[in-house]
Formats: C-alpha cells, structure tokens, sequence
C-alpha cells in the first residue's frame, strides 16, 4: 500500500496493491480515453443503483452512536428534565425530533447553547425516548407510557406516538380501557379512541355492571351511543344503560337526556323492554314518548337475520366455497351492499374449517352462517360427510354443530321457523343409482339450534330427490324440481310444520333442476337451472313466478346470460346471479359475471363482475360487521 499526502489540497491518495479477485483488464475502461472513462462510471452508477439498501449498514450507524454516547465521545449538548442531566448528539436529536430540529437550526440561543431545560417533561419520559433514539428500542410499561407519550407530543415524535397507540391498544381491558380512552383523547389518538369504544361496545354487558360506566364524560358516553361498532347487548339493554348513567348524577345530566336517548334506536326496542324502562326517574322527562313507543312496539324480527343488535353490521352478499379454475376451494367472499347497490370490491370474510368439499347445503339462521354436508375426494372416491359448521360474522368465529344422521351432498338446507331443514340428497350407502332411496326414512331432518340436535321428520311424497330447490315462504317449506334418479321433476311440494306434512300443491312449468328459489312479498321466484330438450339438456332461460295464494305461474323476466350451477340469492327486492357455467353440456365453461334484477322496477344491470370464473358455490347474503377484516 502506498499513501501519498498534499498538504496543500488536504486530499489523501490511497493505492491498494491488485489482488487475484481484480476484474480482468478487457473488463476496465481505457484510462487513455475521456468518454471510455464516463462510459465505465455511467456502468458503476447504473450497477450500484440496482443493489439493495444494505440493513446492516443502517443497524451499524445506530450501533454506533450509541457508542458515542455510551463513551462520552462527541456529545455536544446536555438536556435538562427534573433535574437530571442527558448527554446527547444535537444532530442525532434533530434527526429524530422536528421538536430539536426547529430549535437546532433556527439561528436563535438555543440553537448554540450547550445546556436545554425542557420544562413539562419528566426525566423517566425522556430517558426512554432517548434511549429510543439512539437504539431504537422503546421500553413501554403501564407506570411509564403517559410519561413518555407526554415527551414525545412536545418533542414531536409521531413514531414514538405511533408505537405507544400500539402498546395502548394490545392493553384495552375492562379495568384499563377508560384510563386508555382518557390518554387517547389527551394526545389526539384517534386510532386508540376508536379502538377503546369498539372495546366497550363488545363488551358493554359486562362493563356495564362496573363503576366504570359512570365515569365516562358526557361527551365520551355520546360518542359511545352515537357509534357504529357490533355490541353484545339488545337495544333495550342500551335504553337502560343509558337510564342508569343519567341516574349516576341526575341533577347535573338531566339537561343530557334528549340527546342520550337520540343515540338508542328506540325503533329496535321492543313494547315490553320499553315499558321496563318507562318509570325510571332518569328517563321520566320523555316517559310520554316512550309510552307511545310501547304501543307501537316493532314487527318481530325474522328468525333468518334475528340478532341481538344490528349496531355495526351491514347486509351483504356471501359467496361460500366452490370451484374456480385452480380447482375446489373452502373460501368464502363477501360484498356489502346497501340500497344504492354493491359497494367496495369482495373481500375474504373467512374459510369454512372442513377439508375442501362441495355440493354442501348453506343457510342462514339468527345471522349466523351454517356450512353442513358435502362431498369430498379422496383417493380418486368421493366422499359424503354429516358434519357441520356455523360461522358468527359478528365474533368472527367458527363453531362446531351436531352431525346430521345421514350424510347428505347434493341437498338443500332451508331455515323455517327458527331451525334448518336438510332435504334429500345423496348419500354413501345408498343405492347404485346414487339417491338415498325411496324407502329411506331420513330424506328430511330438522335441526334445533338451541338443544343442538337432528330430528328425523317426515319424508318427501314420492320419495328421495337431489339437485333440487328450496325456500322458505313465512312459516311453510316449499321444495321444487331436482332429479329421481335420472328423471327430471317438476313437483312444487309444501311443507307446514305445524301439521308435520308435506302436501303437492302445484308443479313448475316444466321439470328443472340444480335451479334456486327466493321469496319476494310472499311470491316464489325460481332462477337457473336445466332441463331436458330436445337435442338433450338445455338451460332454463325463464325466472317464473308462482302466486302462492292464486296458484298461479307466470314469466316474471329472462336471464341476461344462461347458466346453472350459479350463486342465486335476494337483497333489497333484487336477484343477485353469480357466476355458473354458462353451456349445458361443455363443463369447463364457467363465468364470473354478477347480474342483478330489481323485482320493483324489472330492469336488469350488469355489476362488478367476481374476480375469477366459479361455479358449484353458494349463494346467500347475511349482515356483515363493516369494519370486517377477513381474519381467520
């Protein structure tokens, strides 16, 4: 190595001997050359630009002042708070504050002294930071945080703010959320705020039963009413909670109880919660409204969406399972919709926790998601299964059911009343001809959510059927078409569960099967399917209608885009078709086009189309938080 030195030019030559790892010599630029010079370092700079930051690198710089720090070697400022002193770097400082980097390089006393006291900071909260700054390891606990977050909204730090919203957030509990709560809004921690009412909203039974409660601030608790988060209580559950903070101080929140009570949906409370609540001194300034509400008490809610409260949720569609070109899947999408159409693209709501299977029967229940059934293939042999799984959108979670008593694929799975109804399908012990039988007495059970048990019911008139159509229309069971072996039906049977008998009142206009029904005011729409034609099977292309009361059928509308094996469902007086195969006979020709048709205006419209082609999926549309992840 040689080193030469001008001391005129302060400049130092350094000269390393080559080495055997040295380019070869065609490689270097021609030093004879000015333009073979700018070529080679044009390709230096092209070549360094492709490398990738080094991590290392920046782990060393950090590593490294902290050393200076740790060795007293280069501190050039001392910060003073509660009277203890902190040696540090100013260009470190101002590196990581804006707080230092205004004072540092603002030309004023402060930017030259060598001694800052920072008033309104504690040393312990700046002794963190600090240490933050030069390792980049912020130790948070429950005794330090506020101390910290204080230093760090004067500094102006938002990572460090960041960081301690996170710590805040992964501590919410029912002792701790109010003083979170309280935090967040002292340092503007929207983030934490909406974190601490999705908390209290989620676990307002509980937190209700505490003192809590009557520590939260007027405007706090209104916010609390006025969100839009999932609760755990029934609205008459929340008119009473809001009785019971007015009556912690009711001379002084008296004057609140006009807007309190504007943040219960008083429409969800039902004639008798209301009249529980009516006396009570802290609500006694409306008691005449609320009297005229318990005349006025709501419809009773449908068995099918029956929830304890709808606060937070969203109706939206739900595509569960199927093929797609990369073959079965257990996925299951969801798209909110509201009355001006879809909304947002489809996102993942969750997977059925089963192996992949499909032809399984779907319904809803009290809002909750039932996946029960289903074929599966294993060693090139399919597989029927019994099992079953319902889904709580509103918990995000997965629960196990009962196994039905027969396994069943190619059924439907039909809510009346409070409890599901499997009808027919096949099954692994039944006859060469794939049915379950004529002879079999399980072709229909019925599922009680509440004892957790099947019930053999009575069997469908004729015997079995598959790939056929139910609905629920009010209290009765309606079941249409399907295949008896090979032969396509066209009966339309009722079902009342009151005289625990099916009975044949009409038949469709013409057999079909793998076709869909929905209810709109009490008339039955059947969508899809196949047929047998003359040239073989051929798509249904007619949506008919049946008036249940006049027995009568009509051509409601025609399909835009034939197909069957689609998803078909109702929301909001409309008909959601998606995707389906799209050609009788050529298997692999599957869509992933949405069309929908409002039965109140009889007109088409082509939406958003599925991100991918499927088909063999179900259909159906249940109330979704609005916030919902995806996480499973």
């Amino acid at each position: 190595m040689i080193v030469s030195t001008d001391q005129q030019a302060f400049s130092v030559t350094i000269m390393v001997k080559g080495s055997d790892e040295d380019p070869p010599l065609s490689m270097s630029p021609d030093p004879r050359t000015k333009s073979s010079n700018q070529n080679w370092n044009q390709m230096q700079v092209n070549k360094n630009c492709d490398l990738p930051a080094d991590i290392e690198h920046f782990q060393d710089v950090v590593n490294g002042l902290e050393i200076l720090r740790q060795q007293g070697l280069l501190l050039d400022v001392k910060l003073w708070a509660d009277g203890q002193v902190f040696k540090v770097h100013r260009v470190v400082l101002a590196s990581c504050s804006l707080y230092f980097r205004a004072m540092f390089s603002s030309g004023l006393k402060e930017s030259r002294e060598e001694e800052i006291s920072l008033r309104g900071v504690t040393a312990k909260g700046l002794e963190a930071i600090i240490d933050f700054i030069y390792t980049s390891r912020l130790e948070l606990t429950n005794e330090n945080i506020e101390e910290v977050l204080d230093c760090a909204a004067q500094l102006q730090m938002e990572r460090v703010m960041r960081t301690c919203g996170e710590y805040l957030v992964d501590n919410i509990d029912l002792d701790t959320v109010l003083d979170i709560w309280n935090l967040a809004e002292t340092y503007s921690l929207q983030k934490v705020r909406e974190n601490c009412m999705r908390y209290i909203s989620e676990n307002l039974s509980n937190f209700k039963g505490g003192c809590e409660l009557q520590r939260l601030a007027f405007p706090q608790f209104l916010n609390l009413l006025h969100s839009n988060f999932p609760v755990d209580s029934t609205e008459g559950q929340i008119l009473s909670i809001a009785a019971d903070w007015l009556e912690g101080d009711l001379p002084n929140r008296l004057q609140y109880v006009e807007q309190v009570v504007a943040g219960v949906r008083l429409a969800e409370v039902p004639g008798r919660e209301i009249a529980s609540v009516v006396d009570r001194p802290g609500l006694r300034t409306i008691r005449d409204r609320l009297r005229t509400l318990e005349r006025l008490s709501p419809v009773r809610q449908s068995d099918t969406f029956k929830i304890l409260n709808s606060r937070g949720m969203k109706m939206a569609l739900v595509k569960v399972g199927g093929f797609d070109a990369s073959g079965l899947t257990n996925q299951i999408s969801y798209l909110h919709c509201s009355e001006d159409g879809l909304e947002g693209s489809w996102s993942p709501l969750t997977r059925v926790p089963h192996v992949e299977c499909c032809n399984f029967g779907c319904a809803v229940l009290q809002n909750q998601l039932y996946v029960v059934g289903g074929c599966f293939n294993q060693d090139l042999e399919e597989n029927i299964h019994p099992f079953g799984f319902r889904y709580c959108a509103r918990l995000d979670k997965w629960t196990t059911m009962a196994a039905m008593n027969r396994e069943r694929c190619r059924f439907t799975l039909t809510e009346c009343g409070g409890r599901l109804y499997a009808v027919g399908g096949s099954a692994e012990d039944s006859a060469g001809d794939g049915g379950i039988g004529v002879e079999d007495e399980c072709t229909v059970e019925m599922y009680d959510p509440n004892s957790d048990v099947w019930t053999r019911m009575p069997g469908l008139p004729g015997g079995n059927r598959t790939q056929h159509a139910a609905t629920r229309v009010q209290d009765r069971l309606y079941v249409s078409g399907g295949l008896d072996q090979d032969t396509v039906l066209s009966c339309l049977l009722e079902y009342r569960p009151d005289f625990g008998s099916w009975e044949q009142i009409s038949s469709l206009p013409s057999p079909r099967a793998d076709h869909t029904m929905v209810v709109y005011k009490d008339y039955i729409y059947v969508v899809g399917g196949w047929r047998d034609g003359i040239n073989g099977r051929e798509l249904v292309a007619e949506i008919h209608r049946y008036d249940i009361l006049g027995d009568i059928w009509s051509v409601e509308t025609v399909l835009p885009s034939l197909r069957f094996n689609a998803g078909v469902t109702l929301v909001g007086g409309k008909i959601f078709v998606i995707g389906g195969f799209v050609d009788a006979e050529l298997m692999d020709r599957g869509t992933s086009s949405v069309d929908s048709y409002s039965l109140e205006t009889g007109e088409w419209n082509r939406e958003k189309p599925f991100p991918h082609s499927t088909w063999e999926h179900s259909l159906t549309s249940l109330l979704v938080p609005q916030t919902q992840a995806g996480n499973t």
